[in-house]
């Protein structure tokens, strides 16, 4: 590789060790901001926004493509995804609405993301911010505030972090909807993180070893985790991805999908996991290099994978994942922890 063999130990790197924790901040998570939550649904079952827009950049805007899903499915609120660039460099102003803002952050101090989340605010939005450093500008400017709990998270590759993103916005979701049944998945999902994080996901490791480019594939609940998936091989590995709805990618993309041609797929349980498993046969049929983690297949699933809510299978099968690309990454000569030219906090204008 590149940048020559490591002598990082994969057991020991701090993105192994961060994201092994992802159960019990999950659990910190949903026990310290319980009545927030309900406070949160109440509200916005009494007043509800018109539209939901989302603030994020990175995995944090990976962790919010998923929110758009469950807040559109379960909720029917359209959700759209605000360009920070628009405040940030045109200082547009926004248009007076009637409309919740979401804005997800690790660090909560990015300028472009405060002054959109800010924009939002001036316009009458009632910001709610999921932010890991509660001490942080972003957290001062919410109206509600969801502490993510994750904990001090010093790899540059976000693991934790954008795992409680996820599981407080299903939290959200939840308390807004009522929805017994993602409620009760949600309560057991720390024992779930738990019992993912020990899967054998090696197969992919295998499969991925002397890539140079792939293709992520999901669908519905597990498109932001397919984009999640796709950014880390960049970051960690030095391995090109492209993540694509299973809809998508047979736009176009899918004809550059030959015989050994690596595709990594995430498939839940519903309807949406059927377009991702159609999408992995067909490439199979090419003879493509294909690992899929499957939620219906579970166990025996080539990636296993843990069966219950189709909105949550997506959580479960992204911290089995973030411990095949650390182990992958370490194999391919990178350290996962200190990824060439990145910074844990990006501070974008």
């Amino acid at each position: 590789m590149e940048q020559g063999a490591t002598t990082v130990d994969a057991r020991a790197t701090l993105m192994a060790s961060e994201a092994r924790e992802a159960g019990d901040a999950v659990r910190r998570l949903l026990d310290a901001n319980a009545a927030t939550l309900a406070t949160l649904g109440e509200r916005l079952r009494a007043n509800p926004p018109k539209v939901v827009v989302t603030v994020a950049r990175g995995s944090s805007d990976h962790a919010a493509t998923y929110g758009k899903y469950l807040i559109e499915t379960l909720v029917g609120v359209p959700v759209a995804s605000a360009a920070p660039s628009v405040a940030s460099v045109y200082t547009a102003t926004v248009a007076p609405g009637d409309f919740l803002c979401i804005a997800i952050s690790q660090s909560g101090r990015s300028p472009d993301l405060l002054a959109t989340v800010q924009a939002q605010k001036d316009a009458g939005a009632h910001v709610v911010a999921l932010v890991n450093d509660e001490s942080s500008p972003l957290a001062g400017m919410a109206d509600t505030l969801v502490g993510l709990k994750a904990g001090p998270e010093k790899s540059v590759a976000a693991t934790k972090s954008y795992i409680t993103s996820l599981a407080g916005l299903a939290a959200i979701v939840a308390a807004w909807s009522e929805d017994a049944a993602l409620g009760e998945a949600l309560a057991v999902l720390p024992e779930g993180l738990h019992q993912a994080r020990d899967l054998d996901w090696s197969a992919a490791g295998d499969a991925l070893a002397d890539a140079c480019n792939l293709f992520v594939i999901g669908r519905g609940y597990s498109l932001g985790i397919a984009q999640e998936a796709a950014l880390k091989f960049k970051e960690t590995s030095g391995l090109h991805a492209e993540a694509f709805s299973a809809a998508e990618v047979r736009h176009g993309p899918m004809a550059i999908v030959g015989e050994g041609f690596p595709v990594l797929a995430f498939a839940t349980s519903d309807a949406a996991g059927d377009s991702v498993r159609e999408a992995a046969a067909e490439f199979a049929s090419r003879d493509a290099r294909v690992c899929l983690a499957d939620a219906r297949a579970g166990l025996d699933a080539t990636l296993p994978s843990i069966a219950g809510h189709p909105a949550i299978e997506p959580i479960l099968m992204v911290q089995s994942f973030y411990l095949m690309t650390n182990a992958l990454a370490v194999a391919r000569g990178f350290d996962p922890d200190r990824p060439q030219h990145l910074r844990k906090v990006t501070e974008t204008r």
